[in-house]
């Protein structure tokens, strides 16, 4: 086989179901970079989602990856690592090595990886930020279609109403909040004591990243996870005042950095989460094989889409299963669509 080169990159656009609504805004589709590498007879796809509040944008991830590709090649995912910074464009192109990979290997993706068979996994759905009134609504709604596990949005003010309407809209379910770091200027261990008192098992991110300091000493009755405070591996030594961390794949930029940081979290005695950003099955994909060695599943970014790609995962009774979009075994030389 000839040597691995990029073939292709692109920006696409998904609209979102309804607005995916968080403290920072209210988002109606989403823009992902895609790219496809390959050996001249085979290809491999990967997708990244930018991370918005790092000003990166899908055209930019594009002109990114080529200027690496061009610059440098496409060669290998350690050298990948070395090359580019984390974030969407190195997520989109390490995933699509590990897909060619897996196809010039005739071994799957988990097995490159040295993890078991994936089984299906309990993801959480997103309730978006809203009025109490309307999140109880859609946490009813959510709960008639199966899921078992809510994320709920949350703003920084009103957000206990907010968690009383949704527990009271879906008794029976397991709750997490996303603060998306509205919280400063708290109360944390009243605000943590009202939400344990209504179930809720994590709160991610509830002060801005900057303000990771003031969460020493805290001795809170539900625990606390990094979200825009973990992006990468080199995050890790600063977040002792966390018990867990929030492992995005577009954060990490790509499923090789992501588990050596699940691998360096479980040494250091911390809970993962595995969540994602706004994305098609392929961009979830990977992250399904890194949730496999997760305490908490979010990977709802493509079951908030209006229209998913051909051959998507599949979701039932909050059970989340792969897909045929990445990673497989299947040895063919037809060209992506």
């Amino acid at each position: 086989m000839s040597a691995i080169r990029l073939h292709q990159v692109a920006v696409e656009r998904f609209p979102v179901r309804d607005a995916f609504t968080i403290s920072r805004g209210a988002k109606t589709f989403v823009d992902v970079v895609t790219c496809t590498v390959s050996d001249g007879d085979l290809f491999g796809r990967g997708e990244g989602t930018p991370i918005y509040y790092h000003g990166e944008t899908a055209q930019d991830c594009a002109a990114a990856i080529e200027a690496l590709a061009q610059a440098y090649g496409v060669s290998d995912r350690e050298t990948l690592r070395h090359l580019m910074p984390p974030g969407a464009a190195r997520n989109a192109l390490d995933c699509a090595l590990w897909d060619l990979e897996a196809k010039r290997s005739g071994r799957p993706a988990w097995a490159i990886a040295g993890l078991n068979e994936p089984q299906p996994v309990r993801t959480a759905y997103t309730i978006s930020l809203d009025e109490p009134e309307q999140m109880a609504q859609a946490a009813a709604a959510a709960r008639a279609r199966g899921f078992t596990l809510l994320k709920c949005k949350l703003t920084g003010v009103g957000d206990r109403a907010r968690i009383e309407a949704v527990r009271a809209g879906a008794p029976d379910v397991d709750l997490i909040v996303d603060a998306n770091e509205s919280w400063a200027g708290l109360d944390l261990l009243a605000e943590a004591r009202a939400l344990a008192d209504l179930g809720v098992s994590l709160i991610e991110q509830p002060l801005p990243a900057k303000a990771d300091s003031a969460l020493n000493g805290f001795d809170l009755p539900v625990p606390i996870c990094a979200d825009e405070s973990c992006q990468s591996l080199g995050d890790l030594a600063r977040l002792g005042a966390y018990r867990a961390i929030n492992i995005k794949l577009d954060k990490a930029g790509g499923l090789t950095e992501a588990l050596a940081m699940a691998s360096a979290a479980k040494a250091q005695g911390k809970q993962i989460m595995v969540g994602c950003m706004l994305a098609s099955s392929l961009g979830i994909a990977p992250a399904f094989l890194l949730a496999q060695l997760a305490d908490w599943v979010d990977l709802d970014g493509a079951l908030l889409l209006a229209k998913d790609r051909v051959g998507a995962m599949a979701v039932s009774d909050g059970l989340l299963s792969p897909g045929t979009l990445w990673g497989q075994a299947i040895i063919t030389d037809a060209q992506p669509s």
